[in-house]
């Protein structure tokens, strides 16, 4: 397992963080997302062996929150 924090920006509400979290929930091999929103940061654990990095990124910006 792998853990990351990612800066977004553009996340202000209960909504961006429920958005983000099941975006990124939603991919295979991501075993916890935690949305801080006052911080502007997303924690991931994922297996780099089912997802990629580029890949989570993508769906936070799918989203259209931008990752920094």
């Amino acid at each position: 397992m792998e853990k990351v924090t990612l800066n977004v920006q553009g996340m202000s509400c209960e909504h961006c963080v429920k958005a983000v979290k099941g975006s990124v929930g939603e991919l295979s091999g991501v075993k916890s997302v935690d949305v801080h929103l006052a911080e502007g940061k997303v924690d991931v654990e994922f297996d780099p062996n089912e997802v990629t990095l580029d890949k989570v990124k993508e769906a936070i910006e799918d989203q259209g929150y931008e990752v920094v």
